[in-house]
């Protein structure tokens, strides 16, 4: 593997950090720069001096993440056929002739209600929240791994994704348990820093070796794959050359990684995504100081700077992707719910357009509508972003062959108590510049009550909100017009206080989760038979995962994981989820298990 050149500016505050088990070779480049003395008098300005580094992948770990955990398993692990008893679905959708007694009201089939023949289902996944083996093969450290390892506190429990589910090696077993439920799609994401160790430079083969196997299994197992390029893991290096996102260069070493990839998998993937949820990874900037280079860039600005590189790298991804000859459709993943007024008033109505401008619109106006920003979002980043240029318009427009939508929930948004003027204003209001408040409950003329049942409260922002779906699939439908369809690729629920729970069975019957599957897929069978050009869905979790911030203590899953023994085990949820396509879809439901 060939080494990256980096500034040493990029080391600095990492006194602390390991040394290189190597020697780094150093060539020092003089810089000109000077500056002014109080006296006046002009002197070298020791802020500017630079030098490039030759750095190994092994040193990027040493000097910015430090030791990783590894999993006792570290091979590939062939697939085994799943035991008959575990295919049972619990009470409630069968029975068995022994004990008898149940008894529970008849709910009768609605026979108005089905998913149209070629609708595609499934569950997704992300490549640094289950994958693991975070050295294996060559791969190189993303922001995530220094965020996870060096920064104290960044996940209420100071986890890391060393391990995770440890899928990297286990993906066969967990395939082979997703189709033997005739699960039809496995959406996951591929690691940009195992293919790019680097971020660009050299590409490293073990890597592209590693995602065909697990392209060809799904496939083996009559699971279509659904690919992401990018959710969120970063390659350092990236950042630490030229601030990631924030930096145009990224433009270009997107479309380079996305041209390898497709290269190499091409059409044997019916279903591409480019970036996941821009919303949330571009705010995420600013990033913690003093872990990663300085950027002159202010706070305020960098989420939107990221977003900007987005829309780029997006549609010169999508149109290499069409050049190439793939014939599968390529979107990006936008996510968000339905914004509810909290009152009738003109303010409220106001900033519920505004929190729409700043979430949503903010990435499909320009991909679906005009190649441009929405409103009240251009006329905050008119002041300092580029202006798209008619011929970048041009490009962005069309460039998502479905609307896919990360949509987990719904909230009622209204003015800021001080007003939307006020707000708009000042720059230092905490709701600035978005300038939308929001709350999860009505108002107290209206009761008072949550929109609906809470998640985990590592998940405050959830609630089961599942009636509104319809209105808000609607509201896509009408608003961004998308030919081909809507695609809701991420939706799920965090059961509370799962982590708490001892007793494998006890966190196998989720009932709120159960009921959250169940709900949802009745909203969007209500969609449909409403005219709604539905056309896909995504369960979140495959199984129990790394959330992120959340660690392992947040629980997502369809699919329970024993994080130490690496078991994993199906979750009412899952059966309730499939049972919707079992009732009410055109395509068969269809198994495929092992080979004994």
């Amino acid at each position: 593997m060939k080494p990256s050149l980096l500034s040493l500016s990029m080391l600095a505050g990492l006194a602390a950090c390991q040394n290189s088990s190597s020697p780094l070779p150093t060539t020092i480049i003089p810089t000109p720069t000077t500056a002014t003395a109080l006296s006046g008098s002009t002197v070298a300005n020791p802020a500017a001096f630079t030098t490039a580094l030759t750095l190994h992948v092994e040193d990027l770990w040493n000097l910015f993440v430090g030791p990783v955990s590894t999993a006792a398993v570290n091979t590939t692990v062939s697939a085994t056929p799943i035991p008959t008893h575990e295919l049972i679905p619990p009470p409630g959708l069968f029975y068995s002739s022994f004990p008898s007694g149940q008894q529970i009201p008849m709910a009768s089939k609605n026979e108005s209600w089905k998913f149209p023949a070629g609708f595609w289902w499934g569950v997704a996944s992300a490549a640094y929240q289950v994958e693991g083996a975070a050295k294996a093969e060559g791969r190189g450290p993303s922001i995530w791994d220094v965020l996870l390892h060096r920064v104290t506190g960044y996940t209420v429990a100071n986890q890391t994704g060393d391990v995770a589910d440890n899928q990297y090696y286990l993906y066969k077993q967990d395939i082979a348990r997703i189709a033997a439920l005739g699960v039809k799609t496995y959406s996951f994401s591929i690691s940009w820093s195992r293919v790019f160790p680097f971020g660009n430079g050299p590409v490293n083969g073990l890597a592209l070796a590693h995602y065909d196997d697990v392209i060809n299994t799904c496939i083996e197992f009559g699971v279509e794959p659904a690919v992401t390029l990018y959710h969120w893991d970063l390659p350092l290096n990236l950042q630490n050359t030229y601030g990631g996102w924030l930096g145009p260069q990224i433009v270009d070493d997107f479309v380079a990684y996305a041209k390898v990839v497709f290269g190499r998998y091409g059409n044997k993937v019916p279903r591409w995504f480019t970036v996941n949820e821009p919303i949330v990874f571009c705010n995420n900037y600013p990033l913690p100081d003093h872990y990663f280079t300085n950027t002159l860039i202010p706070k305020i600005q960098q989420p939107f700077w990221c977003g900007h590189h987005v829309l780029l790298a997006h549609s010169k991804t999508y149109h290499l992707a069409k050049s190439m000859g793939i014939n599968g459709t390529v979107s990006f993943k936008t996510n968000g719910g339905y914004k509810i007024p909290l009152t009738n008033s003109s303010e409220d109505a106001v900033a519920v357009q505004r929190a729409w401008d700043f979430n949503e619109g903010w990435f499909a106006n320009p991909t679906f509508l005009t190649g441009d920003y929405p409103k009240y979002l251009k006329d905050f980043v008119s002041g300092f972003l580029p202006e798209f240029t008619d011929e970048e318009k041009s490009m962005i427009n069309g460039t998502s062959d479905v609307y896919a939508h990360d949509a987990y929930t719904s909230q009622f948004y209204m003015a800021p108590d001080s007003g939307i003027q006020a707000c708009t204003s000042n720059t230092s209001h905490p709701l600035y510049p978005s300038c939308a408040n929001t709350t999860y409950s009505y108002t107290t003329a209206d009761g008072g009550w949550n929109v609906g049942p809470a998640a985990d409260p590592l998940s405050p922002w959830l609630h089961k909100a599942t009636d509104w779906v319809p209105l808000f699939l609607r509201y896509i439908h009408d608003t961004w017009h998308p030919s081909g369809g809507i695609a809701i690729t991420e939706f799920g629920f965090a059961e509370p206080f799962e982590v708490l729970k001892t007793l494998k069975a006890d966190i196998q019957f989720d009932p709120i989760r159960s009921s959250y599957y169940r709900e949802y897929m009745e909203a969007i069978l209500m969609a449909i038979s409403e005219g709604v050009n539905v056309v896909g869905t995504l369960a979140w979790s495959i199984v129990d995962n790394l959330e992120w911030n959340s660690g392992y203590q947040d629980k997502f899953g369809v699919q329970y994981v024993n994080l130490t023994t690496q078991e994993r085990a199906y979750k009412a949820s899952f059966f309730e989820y499939v049972n919707a396509f079992k009732l009410y879809g055109t395509d068969p439901v269809t198994p495929h298990f092992v080979s004994s």
